[in-house]
């Protein structure tokens, strides 16, 4: 498929449904990709990338980040209390603050390096127990207390369950985010980020349909 025509999709489905295309940015996800097909998109001109683990981010970026201007880099999966400081030294974006412990060392150490990363805070819509994220019953109340530390939240994340019709749980995020004053929602991925557009998406994680499979081996 590749970045061309994802990104056409996204700018045909913004409008749609009426919105503005550059209402919507495009995260490609580079996780477990080689560094050959990374390369590939950046030299398409694409700057914003999302990485799922701060060592292999860590691992990849810094060399990328000093070839190629402008680039942005969210991370997308989840982060450990002890990667904290390193993954807010690396990345521009948090896509998953997802409980008090988490939220708190971050406030501490934005106070200490003077700077924090932009942030949204999971939801774990479908309430899967193997799955990361605040319960959307506890969400208000994480938020507010996100806030009371000193947070800036952008805005909200999720990631529906695979069997289950994404965009009933795009709605519910929505909704959460509205009623809190949040107007940043990551969510839709391959498969699907042409509904979470329609739902008001501001943020679509794309990965291997524009990069290819991934190989795990």
């Amino acid at each position: 498929m590749g970045l061309a025509e994802i990104k056409a999709r996204v700018v045909s489905e913004a409008e749609r449904v009426g919105r503005a295309p550059e209402s919507v940015t495009l995260i490609a996800v580079s996780k477990v990709q080689p560094n050959e097909r990374v390369a590939s998109v950046l030299e398409e001109g694409h700057r914003v990338f999302g990485e799922n683990k701060v060592q292999e981010a860590a691992g990849k970026w810094p060399a990328f980040k000093e070839q190629y201007e402008g680039v942005e880099l969210h991370l997308i999966g989840p982060l450990q209390t002890n990667k904290a400081r390193q993954a807010m030294e690396l990345f521009d974006v948090i896509h998953t603050v997802d409980r008090p412990k988490l939220a708190k060392t971050i406030a501490r150490l934005a106070e200490e390096l003077g700077q924090c990363p932009r942030l949204f805070i999971q939801v774990n819509t479908g309430e899967e127990p193997q799955k990361a994220g605040v319960l959307p019953a506890d969400a208000d109340a994480f938020i507010k207390e996100c806030r009371d530390w000193g947070l800036v939240i952008e805005g909200l994340m999720c990631i529906p369950p695979a069997e289950e019709e994404p965009s009933l749980h795009f709605a519910l995020l929505k909704k959460i985010a509205h009623r809190n004053g949040l107007e940043g929602l990551s969510m839709g991925m391959s498969g699907d980020f042409e509904t979470a557009i329609a739902q008001g998406a501001t943020h679509v994680r794309v990965g291997s349909a524009i990069f290819g499979e991934r190989d795990y081996s």
